[in-house]
Order: structure tokens, then sequence, then C-alpha cells
């Protein structure tokens, strides 16, 4: 099977070094829960990407296509993770105190992923693979009786089994070592040999049979356990262009009209709980920062409503964010996106600190000029800094939103390298919501400064055409 899969990748190319590894050891990349039937691994070092013409995504679906439809076994094509590895972004983690109700669960999950479902790959589980495993047990009274020891009993099974273990020996043209074992031949092996071979005793010949009785039930590998529980997941990744979040979205609703049988308790874990709790730690991030920012401003200004104003900027810079990734069809990351938002109040609530500061200066300095000349004088003066700050800033960071490197030490240009593609979503959250952001707030900040000063002529115009009551006494 590995020689097979070796060729199909072989066929493809684009490789530049390739090890096949058998058997459950250590993984380079990808979910540290292997599978119970797993053969081995192939690694694949690709060419470098300046030697090749198609980049490393295009190349996986190349290998996952080829090793499609392998006869008799599953392949899987696993990138390296950067990081502590979580393993497939769809993971659904069913727990319970009893086996069969959970192994029962995960093939009726799996089957609606693998036949239900669009979008999928990679599709599986970690319930055991079905077979059967025969127990001894051995009545101690019985053979005691016919003078059978347990030594006696245990070394006779070995010999219909795999043998007993003898020593060691390591061949001239062999680096590892070869256990020597001795046990029946052919013929007088297997399980079903319980029922005829004989072992002497001090009363002669005894059938094994007579005081050892042989059980058939169900192989199970290993069991994993989570806070005491029995656990077993099942497992998929998105298609290539498919977003993991709209799948889970529809596997919850799936579960919350079809929800696993009682006992049995189905979480969603892998790249979903990450991301779930880098936005929780976000959200609390953002939620300090602003908190900062709001006492600081009104320490500052010495005014609760202009405080308000310099941090109602922030919520025009995250619209900025949300429809520039709307426009351009970006995802929304949960921890790049995020950090940018986060970034961006900084230098949005900067540009509304200019302009109140300002403002009030030239409200102090000009009192016999009217609210609307003093608003219009602010926005004239500080009109220049403010651009300037989204210019450089934009300009700055434009490139890296537009997936373009500059490699200055070998003067080369590069669209779309591995390097840039890590920090787009930063970057273009910031290009997008400071450019949303700038416009806005030089329209938005000034208005609401005059809001005040409108609200109370509103008020006074009311108040003057409001006709008056007179009482009259009637005596």
């Amino acid at each position: 099977v590995m020689l097979s899969v070796q060729e199909r990748i072989y066929e493809v190319g684009y490789f530049k070094g390739i090890v096949m590894q058998s058997g459950t050891g250590q993984q380079l990349g990808g979910d540290q829960q292997t599978a119970p039937d797993l053969i081995g691994y192939i690694f694949v070092e690709m060419v470098d990407r300046r030697e090749r013409e198609l980049d490393g995504f295009e190349v996986e679906n190349r290998y996952r296509q080829a090793i499609a439809n392998l006869p008799g076994a599953r392949a899987e094509v696993v990138s390296l993770e950067q990081g502590p590895p979580v393993g497939k972004e769809i993971q659904i983690e069913l727990s319970g105190e009893e086996l069969e109700p959970l192994f029962a669960e995960a093939a009726r999950i799996r089957n609606f992923l693998e036949n239900d479902m669009t979008g999928l790959i990679d599709i599986d589980d970690t319930a055991p693979v079905p077979g059967i495993e025969w127990e001894i047990e051995v009545d101690r009274a019985r053979a005691a009786m016919m003078g059978a020891s347990m030594a006696e009993i245990g070394t006779a099974i070995q010999l219909m089994t795999n043998g007993v273990f003898m020593g060691d020996y390591r061949p001239n043209d062999s680096e590892e070592e070869v256990d020597i074992r001795i046990r029946y031949p052919a013929e007088y092996r297997g399980i079903e040999q319980m029922d005829t071979i004989r072992i002497a005793t001090a009363n002669g010949p005894v059938p094994i049979s007579s005081f050892v009785t042989r059980v058939a039930k169900p192989a199970v590998s290993s069991i994993q356990r989570v806070d005491g529980a029995r656990v077993v997941y099942v497992r998929a990744n998105p298609a290539p262009g498919i977003v993991a979040s709209n799948k889970l979205i529809e596997i919850d609703a799936w579960l919350e009209e079809n929800p696993p049988q009682r006992g049995v308790t189905a979480v969603f874990r892998g790249a979903n709980e990450e991301q779930a709790n880098s936005a929780a730690f976000l959200g609390k991030a953002f939620s300090l920062a602003m908190a900062l920012m709001a006492i600081l401003l009104v320490t500052q200004f010495n005014s609760y409503y202009q405080a308000l104003i310099i941090l109602s900027s922030v919520l025009l810079s995250t619209a900025g964010v949300l429809l520039g990734l709307l426009t351009t069809g970006q995802t929304f990351s949960v921890i790049l996106t995020g950090i940018g938002i986060v970034a961006l109040s900084g230098i949005i609530v900067n540009n509304n600190i200019v302009l109140i500061d300002t403002f009030n200066y030239l409200k102090a300095k000009h009192g016999d000029w009217t609210l609307e000349e003093i608003i219009v004088q602010t926005g004239v003066q500080r009109l220049r800094p403010v651009f300037l700050t989204t210019f450089t800033t934009g300009f700055g960071l434009l490139p890296l939103a537009m997936h373009v490197s500059v490699d200055l030490i070998n003067a080369e240009i590069e669209v779309g390298g591995p390097i840039t593609s890590q920090w787009v979503s930063l970057a273009s959250a910031i290009v997008f919501g400071l450019s949303f952001a700038t416009i806005l707030t030089l329209i938005v900040t000034p208005a609401m400064l005059a809001l005040p000063d409108a609200l109370r002529k509103m008020l006074r115009m009311k108040a003057k055409h409001q006709p008056l009551e007179t009482n009259i006494a009637v005596s």
C-alpha cells in the first residue's frame, strides 16, 4: 500500500524528497490522535516555490486527487502545521461511559458527513476497527486438580499463537535485531487447536480444553478518556474553498434536530475550539483597551460626551473592516483580523483626539466665533495631519494587503508568496478600517460636536412656541 501511494506521488512530481515511515511513529504535523488502523506515513518535501509553476495548495490538491480511490486503503494529505497541532478543522468529540452507544453515534455522525453533506474531505473517526479478540479463561481449581501449573498452561498457549520468546539475534547484514521464538508448526497453531493440544501433567497428558475456556469479544485497541469519560472523535476537513465555520453551523443544526442518544454528549473540538478561545481572549483584550482609553480620555478632556465621540470612531473602523472583507470576499480571521481591529482602534482614536483638542483650543481662544466657524476652522487646520496619518499607514501596508512581497536583499518582488499570505488579514483589516473610518471621522465628528448646541436651540424653539397655560379661578 505504501509503495502504491509513493508511485502515485512520483507521477505527480513537484517533490524534492520523500521519506516513508511504517507504523504509528511521531508525526511531523496534523493530529496527534492517530487512526487505530494506521499503516504509516509518507513525508513529502516540495521543491522550492520558485522552481515550480504551482503553489503549495495546488500541489496538495494534485496529491489528494492522485491518492484518491486507493484500493483497499484510504490515504490523506496532511499539511505541516505551524505551532501546536490542533488536527483537523472539524472535530466532534463524543463522550460517555458505555462503549456501544459511543461507537453507534460515531458511525451515525460519520455516515451523515459522508453521505448527506458536501464540501468535506478526509472524514474519519477514532472508533476501534471492528474485530474479534479471544479472551482465555483458566479454571485454576480444575487445573490444580489435574496437576497442571499456570506456567505450563501459559507456555502451551504461547506455542499455539505467537511463540515463546527465547532471545534475539542480529544478522551481520542488518542493524536491527531479530526475535528468536519457538512455536508449533503451522498446522498445530491457531486458537482452534486448543481442542486437541494436550499438556503433560503428573496424571498423564490432559487436553488443555479441560480447564481452559476461550471467549470471543469485540477487539478494542485503545480507548481515550477526557476528564474520566470515554471519548470517540469524528473528524473531517473542509474541501478547498470551503469555510469550516459554515460547515460547523450545518453540523450543529443537524445535531439539534438529531441529538445523540442518552448517555452520549457531543462537543465541537479542533480548530473551532482554538478559534473560540482566541476570540474570547481578543474580546477581553479589546474591552480592556476600550476601558483604559475611556478613562484616559475622560481625564484629559473632562467630558464624557467628547470621550464618547472619540470612542465612536472605533465602531466606524470596525464597520469599515467588515465592509472591506465583504467587498473583497476575504474570510474573517479571528486572530489576525481581530488583532488588526484592536491595533486600528489606537490609530483612529488618535485622529479624533487631534480634532477635538483643536476644537477645544479654538473655542477657548476665540470666544467671539460661532460654533460653526470653530468646527470649520478645526477641520481646515487638522485635515492635513489626519490625511497624512491615513496615507502613510495605509500605503505602507497596501503592498502587504495586496499579497506583494518585496525582498530588498535579493532584489525580488513576489506576488502571493508564503510570507505575505500569513499577514494579509492583518494588513487588510488596518487598510480597510483606516480608509473608511478616516473619511467618516471628518464628517461624523464635526457633526457630533455641533449636535449638543443644535439640540439646545431646538428645545428653546419648542419651548418658545409652546402656548402658556392659564388658570382661571371662579368664585
